[in-house]
């Protein structure tokens, strides 16, 4: 009987050894993966989870045009491979030493309500963003000021953009009422222009009837737009931060397959 007793106690050790570990293993487990939760989950709120790695169509694409790239050493390239599709995905790129690399995760953005014109084929009211390569001019927004290295103008209630094909104003920033059939206000109603950048798309020179105001501008809660390249907020103020003058900064635009096909010039 003492023998029978000695048996059953080692037995009862085992069995609360094993359920400490059958509880703790679950624990154990979930402390694990809780840091690469968070981190993903951080990612994400930045604007994505994908890894800082330049894609092959990127790298190509910077291999073929280098002529129009130029000196640039900032580049943001917003592209789908969808022309009617309203959403990019965008990549901000910085030179150094000869080397470019990803500024910040990839992150996305919205454009035209019917998605991307072909190279060349922007129109005015066409509610399509252009394609092709086009520099960064000044910033603006509704403060007196923004932290960026880039020009930068208030927008105010006198002041307007044109976008009446017979102006003489016709794609260009006005003060005071303009004398035109229409225009955009500067400084909207809602928070799409509390910060924004100029796309200097058909503005060098300026033809009448391909397209006018094209801007980076903060999104309306993820909507396409009339032709602009919009983000949230945070990713704006990450842009105009980074922007650099003296790097002659560019955006290029379009579906990969657009661009892919468009000639070097």
């Amino acid at each position: 009987m003492q023998s029978a007793r000695r048996k059953v106690l080692p037995m009862g050790k085992k069995v609360r050894t094993s359920r400490f570990w059958i509880q703790a293993i679950p624990f154990l487990f979930i402390m694990t993966i809780f840091p690469i939760l968070f981190s993903c989950a951080t990612n994400s709120a930045k604007g994505s989870d994908q890894p800082a790695s330049i894609s092959r169509f990127i790298t190509e694409f910077i291999a073929h045009h280098t002529a129009q790239i130029g000196e640039s050493e900032q580049l943001i390239f917003a592209t789908n491979r969808d022309a009617s599709s309203v959403f990019v995905t965008l990549h901000a790129l910085e030179k150094n030493d000869g080397v470019w690399r990803i500024v910040f995760p990839t992150f996305t953005g919205s454009i035209g309500e019917m998605g991307f014109a072909a190279v060349d084929d922007k129109r005015e009211g066409d509610g399509k963003s252009p394609s092709g390569i086009f520099p960064l001019g000044f910033a603006f927004g509704y403060d007196p000021s923004a932290e960026t290295k880039m020009a930068y103008r208030q927008a105010t209630d006198n002041d307007f953009w044109v976008d009446d094909v017979n102006s003489g104003d016709y794609n260009q920033w006005v003060k005071g009422e303009p004398q035109a059939a229409s225009w955009e206000k500067m400084k909207r109603d809602d928070d799409q222009y509390k910060y924004g950048v100029v796309i200097e798309y058909n503005m060098h020179p300026i033809v009448k009837g391909k397209g006018s105001a094209i801007f980076l501008h903060v999104w309306n809660g993820g909507e396409s737009t009339l032709g602009c390249v919009s983000m949230s907020e945070e990713m704006i103020l990450e842009i105009l931060g980074w922007l650099d003058p003296a790097k002659k900064p560019l955006i290029i635009m379009g579906t990969e397959s657009e661009l892919r096909v468009m000639k070097p010039r």
